[in-house]
């Protein structure tokens, strides 16, 4: 495995990417919601607002992929096949390597993400009752604890 920067020509996979990982890790949002999400998701990956990493596999394969923006993890998706495979520490290990203080904003509902960053270090440092675009999905604030383990 490997981490790369992310190409103007990487777009369409990382959004499959996206949406994949989204059904089927985000029971909790609705289908309504997920498509209101897509229009926002493409301007995202082809903006260039954010860093984004990309975690390869040998072969090359886009495994899932990273969004920083300054010291924050704007988004951390992985296609459900490559799930457990250790692309996502990767791609933490890779955030952390660039930024020591490290921030997350995880769904609530999403249990497994909350204990995957947990698992890297991070702990919860406040909640929002609302997502960034204000509908009922609850946001947990996680920072990377100073000197935390290697996820």
């Amino acid at each position: 495995m490997f981490i790369r920067k992310a190409k103007p020509t990487d777009c369409e996979v990382l959004f499959k990417c996206w949406l994949t990982s989204v059904q089927a890790t985000h029971t909790f949002v609705s289908a309504e919601d997920i498509e209101s999400m897509i229009p926002y998701v493409r301007s995202y990956l082809s903006s260039g607002e954010s860093e984004i990493w990309v975690a390869c596999e040998g072969s090359g394969t886009i495994m899932g992929f990273m969004g920083l923006s300054g010291s924050k993890m704007e988004t951390l998706f992985l296609a459900p096949e490559f799930h457990g495979r250790g692309a996502g520490r990767l791609l933490v290990q890779h955030a952390k390597s660039l930024c020591s203080d490290l921030t997350v904003d995880v769904n609530e509902q999403n249990a497994a993400a909350r204990q995957f960053y947990e698992a890297c270090g991070f702990v919860v440092e406040g909640r929002s009752e609302l997502d960034e675009q204000g509908r009922p999905y609850p946001l947990l604030h996680m920072r990377l604890l100073a000197g935390a383990a290697r996820c």
